[in-house]
């Protein structure tokens, strides 16, 4: 039991750590950049006075945007106060299908940056059974979710073969494919089978009633099903790469695909079928995105879902546990941030700011170690905790 706490303690400070450096080096922003803050500089110590009060405000409406805000409490229900923290998850969900995409890439030695093509697909495909077919609840919506999953993995089984065939870069061929999925997406919802009846603008109609995911706080709420769909994911992925024979295969060519080939596993299959369970998650999450928030498919109905996966597959360390971590992050900031900027003004652009120091210093594990004179790990414990191939 010690030794459990011990390892988890370890592996747990540096990105806390990271979190502390992020929010602080943030919180010298929110101060620096107040006028009211400035105007008090003559004074050293109304001048901290101010800046704290102006950063603790700005936390303060972050945590009431994200996790709960007492101001929500209607009626004596408490339990309109964590709203935001429904938001939070519902931002999340498809955060955490889309990480999982680029963790689980990562982990094979390849670089997914196509799953916002692969949701984009995903979106259409669950769209179109959403409002085409009338079939029973449970069985709408499972068709729709598995349509999108085949379809984001044709997707990005086409980037696999591509690599396994002619050693194109997977970089490059996701890239494209996204550009492609882009407008593939704007010409689609102009066709008569995808426009909504009674309109010109590019919006699908909405999905049926059937093959919409079962709220899960009543109608106050947007949180969804799809919440324990993308749990059931995480422990999926978990399950493949650490007790079969195929994640075996996937982790052995992401160590090292030549020593892998030596060893008799077949390279060019790691890589296509990486990808297509890649792009079959990350499907998933343009599948709960249009059957469990938005309804309808529109052009902007991917945003920055599967970009962001980068981020949170890093900072998750390609980890399915640190990916689900780390999406629950980037969705409490995202939501939290609206609420900052609404109530004090801070920029919703000091979010990113945030999230993007935080992959910094986690990215940069030697610097945190200097700056807090931290020992590093001996090397059998570093090579596990990297995450890549761990």
């Amino acid at each position: 039991m010690r030794n459990a706490l011990s390892k988890f303690g370890q592996a747990i400070k540096l990105p806390g750590l990271s979190f502390f450096m992020a929010f602080t080096i943030t919180g010298l922003i929110i101060a620096v950049s107040d006028a009211k803050v400035l105007a008090k500089f003559s004074s050293p110590l109304d001048f901290i006075k101010s800046a704290l009060a102006a950063v603790g405000n700005a936390y303060l409406a972050l945590f009431q945007g994200s996790v709960f805000d007492v101001n929500l409490i209607k009626d004596g229900s408490f339990i309109h106060g964590f709203y935001p923290l429904s938001e939070t998850i519902v931002t999340a969900t498809p955060l955490i299908l889309t990480g999982l995409s680029v963790a689980l890439a990562f982990k094979s030695g390849l670089f997914n940056i196509g799953a916002q093509g692969q949701f984009i697909f995903g979106a259409i495909g669950a769209s179109y059974v959403g409002f085409n077919f009338e079939l029973p609840i449970g069985i709408h919506i499972l068709a729709a979710a598995l349509t999108g999953a085949v379809f984001a993995a044709i997707w990005g089984g086409i980037v696999g073969i591509l690599k396994a065939r002619t050693g194109a870069h997977e970089v490059i061929l996701t890239i494209m494919m996204n550009y492609i999925a882009a407008y593939f997406i704007l010409w689609v919802l102009k066709t008569q089978a995808f426009l909504r009846p009674g309109r010109i603008d590019p919006i699908a109609p909405e999905v049926n009633e059937n093959a919409r995911l079962p709220l899960l706080a009543g109608s106050t709420f947007r949180l969804n099903f799809g919440i324990f769909i993308a749990l059931a994911a995480a422990l999926f992925v978990w399950w493949l790469l650490t007790k079969t024979t195929i994640g075996f295969k996937f982790r052995a060519v992401g160590a090292n695909a030549q020593a892998a080939k030596t060893a008799g596993i077949s390279v060019p299959f790691v890589i296509t079928s990486t990808m297509m369970i890649c792009g079959a998650l990350a499907g998933l999450g343009g599948a709960v995105q249009v059957l469990g928030s938005e309804y309808a498919l529109n052009a902007d109905i991917a945003g920055s879902f599967g970009f962001d996966a980068i981020t949170v597959a890093l900072l998750g360390r390609a980890q399915p546990l640190g990916t689900v971590f780390a999406a629950l992050l980037f969705g409490a900031l995202q939501a939290g941030g609206r609420t900052m900027q609404s109530n004090t003004g801070v920029p919703l652009d000091i979010v990113q700011v945030t999230q993007a120091l935080i992959v910094l210093f986690i990215a940069a594990p030697a610097f945190v170690r200097y700056i807090f004179k931290i020992k590093k790990l001996n090397s059998s414990a570093a090579l596990t905790s990297k995450g890549w191939n761990g």
